[in-house]
């Protein structure tokens, strides 16, 4: 139980932070040799529940607004339906792949990796003179789109990514960051649906540490977004970038020991 509310705890800061949630909850129980449900693929997306809780909670006007240009042909939920094509298509096609690869070194490499690429997107970054999502058009909507099916790799990070391509799309910090998360919705939805078979086949007591995981990941969810689109109006995503190297690090220095 005490294990659920931490990888609870770390599922809601790191899904929204651009560190990667898969990272963490790979890392962590490898690191402590946590044995049993908690170290499970399964495990890991019932966490995704919190998260999606507090998604649609935070943007809950968003939505209501996303609904009502369902008649308008380039209405802005149909961007996001675009956007979601690809991680959908990926997550069905690989997910027996990223069950069967969750392995230290590979999140290495992913973390310094997309590391490099937010590092080099502040480089480039001009805060562009338009503001808001409203203006994003089908092509930028499906180049990130492609940028979060890449997420499925553990150590990505898909908030990472997923801004890292707004960037490069002209958006701004916060807009990048809000449309990753609506974007995220949709996605973060589809793969707990494809676990609910598994939640549904668990004993009691491990239902009951899918519960507490999923509240606890719900409540830090809910504040990790709330603050983060705070940060992202006046810093950059550097600090984050740098946190994923020493992550990293910390990663190869544990192996080089245990080995």
């Amino acid at each position: 139980m005490l294990e659920a509310i931490i990888l609870g705890i770390i599922q809601g800061l790191t899904e929204f932070l651009p560190v990667s949630s898969s990272a963490h909850l790979i890392i962590f129980p490898w690191f402590f040799n946590w044995q049993g449900i908690v170290n499970t693929l399964s495990f890991d997306i019932a966490l995704h529940f919190g998260t999606l809780f507090a998604l649609l909670i935070y943007f809950r006007k968003d939505w209501i607004e996303l609904l009502k240009t369902l008649p308008q042909k380039d209405g802005l939920i149909w961007k996001l339906v675009i956007g979601t094509i690809p991680a959908a298509v990926a997550g069905v096609l690989l997910h027996d792949w990223v069950e069967q690869n969750r392995s230290p070194l590979l999140i290495v490499f992913t973390l310094c990796l997309v590391s490099i690429f937010m590092i080099l997107s502040e480089r480039n970054y001009k805060k562009p003179d338009r503001s808001g999502i409203e203006k994003i058009n089908f092509k930028s909507a499906f180049f990130i789109g492609l940028a979060q099916a890449c997420a499925l790799i553990p150590g990505v990070s898909r908030s990472g990514i997923t801004i890292v391509a707004g960037l490069t799309r002209n958006l701004k910090r916060e807009d990048a960051a809000r449309f990753s998360f609506l974007l995220g919705t949709p996605a973060i939805a589809g793969a707990s649906l494809l676990e609910l078979k598994n939640m549904a086949g668990a004993e009691s007591l491990e239902l009951d540490i899918f519960m507490i995981g999923i509240t606890v990941s719900a409540v830090v969810g809910y504040f990790a977004i709330k603050y983060l689109m705070l940060f992202l109006q006046n810093y950059s995503l550097r600090p984050f970038a740098y946190y994923r190297f020493l992550l990293a690090f910390v990663i190869i220095l544990s192996m080089w020991i245990n080995a």
